[in-house]
């Protein structure tokens, strides 16, 4: 098929077939998150920080550990794009390698949390009872205290550590979800085609997993995409305060707390990795505006 007839063909009106139909879905939705130009935006920026990480070795400059006292604090130039830091290490080469542990953090916690917050609120709404007030009173019990704060426990409990601050973000970042996927569920769980599946003889966990998930699945990925940039934050802040990634990782947060002492004589210290945390919180923040736009048109509208 040519570009011509292989458009109309996603866009027809009346699809032969189920698989054209989602392609059709699919095109369509893409079409309305490229007409947002700071959707796209974002995800340009997502897409190249990716690149970023993937391809560090090759693209860093030099080893972003490597120390070199007799270059240390200096300003941005073309031996150092953005300046050295107190142990004379290449600030652009520690934020190239620090996307790594930016997106491993972020990747993680993607994973964990939503499937946390789905799992325990399609449960609360389907089951309801009991059942419901023991898990939304556990969820109400997380969400009474700070998500950082609550985070800095958890570490603080653990030990610092990468590892530990991926597990306090997600122990911390569920109970959000499992409140949408609980209103979620509450508005399907009395449809007829699940009423008519479940005279056909569908266990509970068939209904969750077969009809309600699926339907929870676009609020989500907005909502994860919304949140990537305070998940970004928290880290960034576990990583000041100690609890985070420790040295010598180019942890984003790290850096700007070792930079804090220099940040009126040696601003670009403290000012690289503050602005490289900006700018990815910045293009999380769109591409989910963009997504909501695509995945829930009247959520975006109000």
């Amino acid at each position: 098929m040519t570009d011509i007839s292989t458009r109309e063909w996603l866009l027809s009106d009346a699809p032969q077939t189920r698989a054209q139909a989602r392609l059709g879905a699919i095109y369509q939705g893409w079409l309305t998150f490229r007409a947002n130009k700071l959707a796209m935006l974002g995800l340009i920026i997502l897409v190249l920080l990716v690149g970023m990480a993937i391809f560090a070795p090759w693209l860093a400059p030099r080893d972003p550990f490597a120390q070199n006292l007799a270059e240390r604090l200096m300003p941005p130039s073309a031996a150092h794009w953005l300046g050295t830091d107190a142990l004379g290490r290449d600030i652009l080469s520690r934020l190239i390698y620090g996307s790594r542990i930016t997106l491993f953090i972020v990747g993680t916690v993607a994973l964990i949390a939503p499937v946390i917050g789905l799992l325990v609120g399609t449960v609360a709404g389907f089951a309801g009872g009991w059942v419901d007030q023991v898990l939304m009173r556990l969820t109400d019990i997380f969400l009474a205290f700070p998500k950082l704060i609550l985070a800095l426990a958890f570490v603080a409990a653990l030990g610092p550590g990468i590892g530990n601050a991926v597990l306090a973000l997600a122990i911390t970042s569920w109970p959000p979800y499992a409140r949408l996927a609980r209103a979620e569920t509450l508005t399907i769980r009395n449809a007829d085609y699940i009423a008519a599946a479940r005279l056909q003889g569908a266990e509970p966990m068939r209904l969750l997993i077969g009809h309600v998930w699926p339907l929870c699945i676009s609020s989500m990925i907005v909502r994860v995409a919304l949140d990537m940039a305070g998940i970004i934050l928290s880290a960034a802040g576990l990583g000041f305060l100690g609890l985070g990634a420790q040295p010598p990782m180019p942890e984003w947060g790290a850096m700007i707390s070792d930079g804090r002492t220099y940040i009126l004589d040696f601003w670009w210290v403290a000012a690289m990795p503050g602005l490289a945390i900006f700018v990815v919180s910045l293009a999380f923040n769109l591409l989910g505006d963009g997504l909501r736009d695509v995945l829930d048109p009247k959520g975006g509208a109000q």
